[in-house]
């Protein structure tokens, strides 16, 4: 059977007997949930050839508007349009819910990074009854140069499957941890609705290995004018929160303070004037917890506080927590200590308007309830690596063979991935493959130190080549083509238990 048959089926369909055809749609390879009825056009996505399009039945006025070819079928015409960067911009115009929005922050948010480009479905399943707003699209330049994707691709790939889901409950698209001009023009010209930025490069994280001396030379080099008008700010003085916690600003330390994070404010400042630029609403955050120590809560404070005194709009804001957010494993630290500082971060948060940006947030299951309870649900949340393990469980569930050749690279290119990521992973404490069963593979993704060889490793798996051809990425693609609705369900189930710990499902 083909989609012609079901497209002389579908044409003349009412909207209301649209749902009755749809129950046999996948009989013909069609997306049911895709099936949209425009005036007296249809629009649905279908596997053609192996590959995804989009289809258009009938003439209407955006019928042109897509590249492809025109098919004659019985008494109608068609159109089979590749699911290309040019039709989904089209797509974007023609169906706006196809298109991400701003997230605002008042509104819980779950930014769901994929690496892969087919995790969306997924992800839809999962979120579809939570209170939390989805970022679908969510990447950093790292994730896109160990991928081999675009800014262009992933808000692409997005768009598409939202399509193909018939997804209409909003999304937002996140241009995460930029930290150059051109990278942030770039992003928001494709019209991505979020910039969170990365201020690493202008935060001094190297005051613990300075003397005093030292760190009063560097602190009479601050401007006078800004040092003065600090010094009158804050030297001396106690700020108290809603929660009644003093802050307390003192000669110990608020030089160490304000040398660490005095530059990053006009850099947010100049990339303000860009987003101001922007036709469209934009989210903004702030991301200082790329540090070596704890964002203090009076640190915290100084650099909201400052932010305001400069205008500085911010939707939310990602400090260093206590403990360790290491990638794709739970929380490590003391959860009493966590949660007595974490209090004293949202109380700041709530006091400045803004949402607090859990980074690192894949897997973090211990604190979820923690956050859920003191942002009553203003607080942004992000995960990404989590996404391709669930997708490499798919792969170590039902192609044996295949996961174990992954694994054995992943050892090989660990030492060489550290280079990207920060993980105290210790491989002695890896189970000996050889001697595992093909039905205990699965398992493998439970144990932590497995979880880190695979996080981390990603980008050699996907890209490494040999004479000319890929290692794996052809191999995996096509396997998960094929176990789409396996990788669907894994997700669904495990995104679903992060949605649940946060409390970010309705009663």
């Amino acid at each position: 059977m083909s989609w012609k048959d079901f497209a002389e089926e579908l044409v003349g369909t009412s909207k209301e007997a649209v749902k009755k055809v749809a129950e046999y749609a996948e009989d013909y390879r069609i997306y049911p949930r895709s099936i949209i009825k425009e005036g007296k056009s249809f629009y649905f996505l279908a596997k053609i050839d192996q590959k995804k399009k989009l289809v258009i039945l009938n003439k209407s006025k955006n019928f042109e508007l897509f590249q492809g070819r025109k098919e004659e079928l019985a008494g109608f015409k068609a159109k089979i349009a590749p699911l290309s960067h040019y039709n989904a911009e089209i797509l974007r115009d023609v169906f706006p819910f196809t298109a991400p929005q701003a997230l605002g922050n008042q509104t819980a948010s779950i930014g769901l990074g994929d690496r892969l480009g087919i995790a969306t479905p997924g992800h839809i399943e999962a979120v579809k009854e939570s209170a939390a707003m989805p970022v679908f699209a969510q990447q950093s330049v790292r994730e896109l140069n160990l991928t081999g994707r675009t800014f262009k691709s992933v808000l692409d790939d997005v768009s598409w499957a939202v399509f193909q889901e018939g997804y209409q409950d909003g999304f937002a698209a996140d241009a995460d941890h930029l930290k150059k001009k051109p990278d942030i023009q770039e992003a928001l010209d494709l019209g991505y609705t979020m910039l969170t930025l990365d201020c690493t490069d202008y935060i001094n994280d190297n005051l613990d290995q300075m003397t005093e001396a030292e760190i009063e030379s560097a602190y009479q080099e601050v401007p006078d004018y800004l040092r003065k008008g600090l010094e009158d700010q804050y030297l001396n003085k106690t700020f108290v929160l809603n929660s009644g916690y003093q802050l307390e600003y003192n000669q110990d330390n608020f030089k160490e303070i304000v040398l660490i994070y005095y530059k990053m404010l006009d850099f947010a400042k100049e990339i303000q004037h860009l987003l101001k630029r922007s036709d469209r609403d934009v989210d903004f955050e702030i991301s200082i917890d790329e540090t070596s120590t704890p964002t203090t809560p009076e640190a915290h404070f100084f650099v909201a506080n400052e932010l305001k005194r400069n205008n500085i709009e911010v939707n939310s804001l990602a400090p260093r927590f206590v403990g360790e957010f290491q990638k794709g494993i739970d929380y490590i630290g003391d959860l009493d200590q966590f949660e007595k500082e974490f209090k004293i971060h949202a109380d700041i948060a709530d006091r400045f308007g803004y949402k607090l940006s859990i980074h690192s947030g894949s897997d973090k299951f211990s604190v979820f309830p923690i956050i859920g309870r003191h942002t009553t649900g203003r607080v942004h949340v992000k995960t990404a690596g989590t996404n391709w393990l669930e997708a490499i469980r798919v792969v170590a569930e039902n192609n044996h063979s295949l996961y174990r050749d992954i694994h054995a690279y992943a050892l090989q290119k660990f030492e060489e991935a550290k280079e990207f990521y920060h993980v105290t992973t210790d491989l002695s404490k890896l189970p000996e493959l050889a001697q595992m069963s093909d039905q205990e593979l699965g398992e493998l993704l439970e144990i932590d130190e497995v979880r880190q060889l695979l996080h981390i490793t990603y980008g050699f798996i996907l890209q490494d080549k040999k004479d000319g051809r890929y290692l794996f990425r052809d191999k995996l693609y096509k396997f998960w083509d094929e176990h789409d609705k396996e990788y669907r369900q894994a997700l669904a189930r495990h995104i679903g238990k992060h949605l649940n710990k946060l409390g970010f499902y309705e009663n």
